[in-house]
């Protein structure tokens, strides 16, 4: 069976030798054994198992998140793959959502900013600075 360095997994899978390793010590990659006075060898299934991860990581899953759907890489569970994806994309909803209250927020401010040419106090310095107590501060 051929088996690969840890350069040519990387290149493989288009990632740095360092996030193998990464993911090595976070247990989501296999550290395979290292014979004695020789660099590690690895399987070339790792390198379908870090574009997976890559992949995962792509449509917003944590190493965490991804370290629950990895058992799940060879397509056998369709239903606990789908449950994380449907957590995920509520997920992506409401960060959505927030996105979207502070685009509005902040292009309420631009344009009251705009509105006023030059005022005393710039409208989105007010805003930033609401509530803060500054010590030494009148």
């Amino acid at each position: 069976m051929e088996t690969l360095t840890i350069g040519q997994v990387a290149k493989g899978a288009g990632v740095h030798t360092e996030t193998i390793r990464y993911y090595q010590s976070l247990g989501l990659v296999e550290e395979p054994p290292r014979r004695q006075g020789t660099v590690r060898r690895y399987k070339p299934s790792v390198v379908a198992q870090l574009v997976f991860i890559k992949r995962a990581q792509q449509l917003g899953f944590t190493l965490e998140e991804v370290r629950r759907i990895l058992p799940f890489h060879g397509g056998t569970s369709c239903a606990a793959t789908r449950k994380l994806a449907e957590q995920k994309l509520e997920v992506i909803r409401e960060r959505i959502a927030e996105l979207n209250r502070v685009r509005r927020s902040l292009q309420g401010l631009i344009t009251r900013c705009k509105k006023m040419g030059q005022p005393a106090q710039c409208p989105i310095i007010r805003k930033l600075s609401e509530g803060l107590d500054i010590p030494g501060s009148p």
